[in-house]
């Protein structure tokens, strides 16, 4: 039996609507993104499992025409997990809502100040002093 067609095509955009809802600045919208992506990936766990067939019990069938349980184990894992995360990213949007008025993430000064750096084709200071050798062995100049 071969995959069904309708539910691979169907994961696929779950998962590519996921990842592109991960690329935003809110929070809901990355928690959205999240729980979509994972949807996805159960359903390919499930395209990927087979043909369905009787319990995985020793003795209830004929040998081989069985289901796999390892793909129905790992979406059941997978649940567990994407639960974990969906608390998580809903604590930190709560608690950046709480602190800012809105759930947007911010650009980090870190990371601005190292774009401007590579704008520029330099490198920071802590960087310059380390002189790189062959060998394995840097040194640190002062």
């Amino acid at each position: 039996m071969s995959p069904n067609l309708t539910l691979a095509i169907v994961a696929g955009i779950l998962v590519a609507c996921g990842v592109y809802l991960l690329t935003e600045r809110s929070l809901t919208r990355i928690l959205i993104g999240v729980i979509i992506m994972s949807n996805g990936v159960n359903i390919f766990f499930l395209v990927a499992s087979g043909p369905a067939g009787p319990p995985p019990f020793v003795g209830s069938s004929e040998a081989g025409t069985s289901a796999d349980p390892l793909p129905q184990a790992m979406v059941l894992t997978a649940i567990v997990i994407t639960l974990a995360v969906t608390a998580f990213v809903l604590a930190m949007a709560y608690r950046s809502f709480q602190l800012h008025g809105h759930d947007e993430v911010s650009d980090d000064v870190e990371d601005a100040r190292i774009r401007e750096l590579a704008d520029r084709d330099e490198a920071s200071e802590s960087f310059e002093s380390i002189a790189f050798a062959d060998t394995g062995e840097d040194v640190v100049s002062e």
